[in-house]
C-alpha cells in the first residue's frame, strides 16, 4: 500500500501500471491479485487509508478547541489544509470519484467523514449552539457543502484565494444555522 500510495499521490491512479506498483513494493503480481483483487481494489485500500488519516487530523484538531463554535472553525480549517496537500488532493478528491465512481466515492467518504460530522452537530444541538435539526440531513448538507469546497481549492487557478473564499462563504454559513 505504501509504494501505491507513493506512485497514486505523485502521478495519479491512470498513469501508475500495476507492473509498476508491485516492482516498487517488491512483490508479486499475484500478490496484489491476493489481497486486494486488482489496481482498483488497491486503490480503494488506498483511499480509505487516506480518508480515516484525515478524519482524525481534523477529529484532533477539534479536540484541542476550547469550546464547540471555535472547534468547529478549527475543523474546517484542517479540513481544508489537509485537502490542500497534493497527495489528498489527487487521491481523494480527483482519482477517487472517477476512479471508484461518485457513489462508491460517497460512501467512503460518509464513512468516515460523516461520522465525525454528525458527532459534531449533535453535540452543537445538546448544547444549544444549534436549533433542534435534524441532525442526520444537515451532516450530510454540511459533508457536502465543505467537500465542494475542498474540490472547488483542488481545481482552481489560485488555491489561497479560493480557499479564503471557500472558507467565508462556509463560515457566514454556519453561522446563519446559530440561534441569536
Amino acid at each position: 500500500m505504501a509504494a501505491a500510495r507513493e506512485l497514486f499521490a505523485t502521478r495519479g491512479y491512470a498513469a501508475v501500471p500495476a507492473d509498476e506498483i508491485v516492482r516498487a513494493a517488491g512483490v508479486t503480481r499475484g500478490a496484489l491479485y491476493h489481497h486486494y483483487g486488482d489496481k482498483q481494489g488497491l486503490f480503494r485500500a488506498v483511499f480509505e487509508e487516506v480518508e480515516r488519516e484525515v478524519t482524525a487530523e481534523v477529529d484532533a484538531a477539534m479536540a484541542g478547541a476550547p469550546d464547540l463554535a471555535s472547534g468547529m472553525v478549527i475543523a474546517l480549517g484542517a479540513f481544508l489544509d489537509a485537502c490542500g496537500r497534493e497527495e489528498v488532493r489527487r487521491i481523494s478528491l480527483t482519482d477517487a470519484p472517477a476512479v471508484l465512481g461518485w457513489t462508491e466515492w460517497r460512501a467512503i467518504e460518509a464513512e468516515h467523514g460523516l461520522g465525525l460530522v454528525t458527532e459534531v452537530l449533535s453535540g452543537a444541538v445538546e448544547a444549544g449552539s444549534l436549533p433542534p435539526l435534524p441532525v442526520d440531513v444537515l451532516a450530510q448538507l454540511v459533508l457536502s457543502a465543505v467537500t465542494e469546497a475542498a474540490l472547488l481549492i483542488a481545481n482552481a487557478e489560485d488555491p489561497v484565494a479560493t480557499r479564503a473564499a471557500s472558507e467565508l462563504a462556509l463560515m457566514a454559513w454556519f453561522r446563519g444555522l446559530t440561534p441569536g
